[in-house]
């Protein structure tokens, strides 16, 4: 069964900065683990759109998350990635969050939010501390909005503090890291295959 997965860039940069993004290099080396099982895998940056403040799936005239919320739904396995910024996730990755709490009131027939049945991991980078603070707050962020979080989901890289190497400029990725990814793809995979073959029960089931 070929399973589809959407990554969402929570980088601060648009897609035409002349600097890489190390968000970008930590999510395709994911994505790349999770093709060997199957997965195929789309990217938004989120910063090349014009994504409303609000709380709605769709806040008017102009707003990119109705198209966005539409290929996070269509997915299997939603994989969310963002840089650490003051020990927080990026302001674009938050509103990424506020938008999907549309979702705690939009449920199916059954009383299911919408979001149920997909998968969810996490992707941090950063040269700062913080990355399991970051994921600890994804994580029950993505919870709330109906999302399963498997074991182990989250890869991360944090170089020194105050350090100027990124991790897009490393040379080698660390053994750990990438022990890591294999982790988390095959847990996220398995578990959104499990979903994919039975669904949560509704009220009443």
């Amino acid at each position: 069964m070929t399973l589809t997965a959407l990554a969402l860039n929570c980088t601060l940069k648009t897609g035409t900065a002349k600097d890489p993004s190390s968000t970008d290099r930590m999510l395709k080396l994911l994505a790349t683990e999770m093709e060997q099982h199957g997965v195929t895998t789309q990217f938004i940056q989120l910063a090349d759109h014009d994504i409303k403040p609000g709380v709605t799936s769709d806040e008017g005239e102009g707003d990119a998350w109705p198209g966005i919320r539409q290929k996070i739904l269509d997915a299997d396995i939603l994989v969310l990635g963002t840089p650490i910024w003051m020990g927080q996730p990026s302001s674009v990755c938050k509103r990424a969050l506020e938008r999907m709490d549309a979702f705690l009131e939009e449920k199916d027939d059954k009383g299911r939010m919408v979001s149920y049945g997909r998968v969810a991991a996490v992707a941090v980078v950063g040269n700062e501390d913080g990355a399991h603070h970051v994921s600890a707050e994804l994580f029950q962020a993505l919870n709330d909005v109906g999302f399963t979080i498997p074991a182990n989901a989250v890869t991360y890289w944090v170089g020194e503090a105050m350090g100027s190497v990124n991790f897009v400029d490393l040379e080698e990725i660390p053994e750990v890291v990438r022990s890591t990814l294999d982790l988390v793809a095959r847990n996220t995979v398995h578990v959104a295959r499990l979903l994919s073959n039975k669904a949560y029960p509704g009220e009443g089931e």
